[in-house]
């Protein structure tokens, strides 16, 4: 039988012990698309959205969520983050936002949750601002693309496009 990290030895659910891992660097990349219509992709790029700059509000919202990401997932370790940063690519056709979000820490565990979690809300987060005008906002492809440090070392999603 195979065991668990997060289930105790009676199948509870159980926060995993770190504490004797080694602190390593650790950096996680993960990536969001929303895909939008053309027209609302315009008012985008031309930041004439009713409720304003809406790369500037997805990104700081992404910085903030991967910084409360232990608030949200129930047995994800609160970590000190070292750096957190959320860029976006704009594609005219089809027309669509890429998130990519990069977390780094050093420490005994990985940050994998805190890139998706900042790209899921990012993602979220240009919805909120772009549903004024479009509400078939479709968001997808949210996953971790790279992890790097620790044990198991590095994890490379294949390529979709």
């Amino acid at each position: 039988m195979t065991s668990f990290s997060h289930l105790d030895k009676d199948g509870g659910l159980n926060m995993v012990d770190v504490s004797a891992k080694p602190a390593t660097k650790r950096i996680a990349v993960a990536e969001a698309v929303v895909e939008l219509a053309p027209e609302t992709l315009d008012l985008l790029k031309r930041a004439a959205l009713p409720k304003g700059d809406v790369l500037t509000c997805a990104k700081v919202a992404g910085i903030m969520a991967a910084k409360r990401t232990a608030e949200l997932i129930p047995l994800c370790h609160p970590l000190s983050l070292n750096r957190v940063d959320v860029r976006f690519d704009i594609i005219d056709t089809p027309p669509r936002v890429r998130i990519e979000t990069e977390a780094v820490t050093t420490g005994p565990t990985g940050v994998e949750m805190e890139a998706v979690i900042a790209a899921q809300i990012a993602a979220a987060t240009i919805y909120d601002m772009c549903k004024a005008v479009q509400r078939d906002i479709i968001i997808n492809r949210v996953r971790l693309l790279r992890k790097e440090g620790g044990k198991s070392g590095l994890f490379q999603a294949p390529a979709l496009d």
